[in-house]
């Protein structure tokens, strides 16, 4: 998954606004205790993140 898909997903999902702000400060011990731009800048794929979002956040089977 390419982050540009990452981000559309997100922003479908949160909306333009909240999806930045989530990404910035929920912290997910499923991330290793890691926002969303942390894990991303650890180097963890965006599809892993995404997938994670998706369990933790009730994303609908549409956009996974």
């Amino acid at each position: 998954m390419r982050l540009t898909e990452f981000w559309r997903r997100m922003n479908e999902h949160f909306g333009p606004a909240y999806a930045e702000s989530f990404a910035r400060d929920h912290v997910m011990s499923e991330l290793g205790g890691r926002t969303v731009h942390q894990a991303l800048d650890a180097g963890w794929e965006a599809k892993d993140v995404w997938r994670v979002v998706c369990d933790v956040m009730g994303v609908s089977s549409r956009l996974r």
